[in-house]
């Protein structure tokens, strides 16, 4: 069994900045993708960010620029560094790994708030 826990979400107003954090442990034989998934109210859950293990990385337009993902391979950890944050990036932001043998796994989520 995989589990993902993260962290780092909070309340912030807008421009501020936020980390949040994803360690995955249990039965990980190998590592495709990790990534970072958003869910607002009343909508559907959009990638926000993604990164192989190779390093190559994936963005959402709307967080272009503001947004940087990274990992630590040997910790099987994810970080996303969210600057000059918006209203609209309010939501829950759940981790998402992705196994070489293409079996995903999900986070709890934790929740990110930016008050104008």
């Amino acid at each position: 069994q995989v589990q993902l826990v993260e962290s780092g979400g909070g309340l912030v107003q807008a421009g501020g900045s936020l980390r949040l954090s994803c360690a995955a442990s249990g039965s990980i034989l190998s590592i495709n993708l990790m990534g970072w998934y958003r869910q607002a109210p009343g909508k559907q859950r959009d990638l926000v960010a993604s990164i192989f293990t190779t390093g190559n990385t994936n963005y959402a337009d709307s967080v272009k620029g503001r947004f940087t993902i990274s990992r630590d391979n040997r910790k099987n950890t994810v970080y996303l560094q969210m600057n000059s944050l918006k209203p609209e990036d309010t939501g829950v932001y759940y981790c998402h790994l992705l196994t070489s043998g293409l079996v995903g796994h999900w986070g709890q989520g934790t929740q990110v708030t930016v008050s104008s």
